[in-house]
């Protein structure tokens, strides 16, 4: 069965998309910093008779990173990465005036570093699979100025542009950067608070991965939003 790594998996987006490659059979390494949830969240997810490998960590960890590609060689290799452990930078979001610098260079380690980091380390596996894929979850706050998300947008920015390049030097596997818009996860509640207005669900938005798993489009950038106008 394929494999994926999904890192950021305990809830959420990755959780959801986690969910859904269960159910579809494939093999799952899933990273979350939280090890309570990550186990419950396995254990879950086993359910549908797929191998689940769970490993609490902080991908900013080479050893960490290092345990994730080992634990799906273990599986047989790897077919899908997905970089979706994101990290704000400040909880709430600040003005750039006040944004603490030392919660700009987390963001950039988790959002970017990390992410990078993560690649290089299976891309071996990905090379070696016939459908190498990695997946970097975007956001609009990487090509929107949006008061306050200056320092995530600028690193969800900079992983846009790593995936595009990686996408130019690695033409025989597909790299997409997915904004999968608004919605409704524990992240935008610590980034604002006081926003009340209702989101959807991150399961909402999975068809627009699932549908770029299944058809294949050249390496780039995509918004779930189109995605699932155009089933």
């Amino acid at each position: 069965m394929p494999v994926a790594i999904i890192t950021g998996a305990s809830k959420g987006l990755g959780r959801a998309l986690a969910e859904a490659l269960a159910a579809r059979g494939w093999d799952l390494v899933l990273d979350a910093r939280t090890a309570e949830v990550l186990k419950e969240t396995a254990a879950t997810l086993a359910g549908h008779g797929t191998r689940v490998t769970a490993l609490p960590g902080d991908v900013t960890d080479p050893a960490h990173r290092s345990e994730l590609v080992a634990a799906a060689w273990k599986l047989s290799g790897v077919d899908l990465l997905v970089n979706n452990a994101s990290a704000l930078g400040a909880e709430p979001l600040a003005r750039l005036e006040g944004l603490p610098l030392d919660g700009l260079r987390r963001a950039l380690e988790v959002n970017v570093v990390a992410a990078l980091g993560l690649v290089q380390e299976a891309l071996p596996l990905l090379r070696a699979s016939e459908t190498g894929t990695v997946i970097t979850v975007s956001s609009d706050a990487a090509t929107e100025a949006y008061e306050t998300w200056g320092g995530y947008g600028a690193s969800k920015a900079a992983l846009d542009h790593l995936a595009a390049v990686l996408g130019e030097e690695e033409p025989r596997l597909r790299v997409w950067a997915v904004d999968p818009g608004d919605m409704a996860t524990d992240l935008y509640a610590a980034a604002v608070p006081d926003d009340g207005d209702p989101r959807p669900e991150p399961a909402s938005v999975v068809p627009a991965f699932l549908r770029l798993l299944d058809e294949r489009p050249a390496s780039g950038r995509y918004g779930a939003p189109s995605l699932l106008e155009g089933r």
